[in-house]
């Protein structure tokens, strides 16, 4: 028996969480268009002051000098068997009713991510019956 590839799931990380849902909803929400698939790194600075460093306790004493260092931060999501994500339901212009996804983060962090990324307009409920939306991309 062939699993549909459109029934599997997709994990869409984003900054501050992430969402999963399966690929078919994944494009009849955000199209074929693959650049949602592609999360934003943000350039982190990172200044580490001037110290002593003992390589042995009781041992002399090395001094380390202050420097900077700048990398790209990833969006990540918990990876412990318990964090499954919360489940939410979800509707958009065309879905044929309500779906459900799993969120990881907090809903206004999604709401912000679809706001800028949804070229359809979308809704999505918590599990405790607090409603958002709806949220679309300006200038669609």
């Amino acid at each position: 028996m062939a699993l549909d590839p459109d029934a599997q799931l997709v994990t869409i990380n984003y900054e501050g969480g992430y969402i999963e849902m399966p690929v078919g909803n994944a494009k009849s929400l955000f199209g074929d268009d693959p650049t949602v698939l592609r999360p934003e790194g943000v350039e982190t600075s990172v200044s580490v002051k001037s110290h002593a460093r003992t390589r042995v306790i009781g041992g002399p004493s090395t001094p380390v000098a202050s420097y900077q260092y700048t990398y790209t931060q990833w969006p990540t999501q918990a990876g412990s068997q318990s964090a499954g994500g919360e489940a939410i339901e979800m509707t958009w212009e065309g879905s044929e009713g309500s779906w459900t996804a799993r969120m990881g983060g907090s809903a206004w962090e999604l709401g912000t991510f679809l706001n800028t990324k949804s070229p359809k307009a979308v809704s999505f409920k918590t599990h405790q019956g607090t409603g958002y939306g709806p949220f679309i991309k300006s200038g669609t």
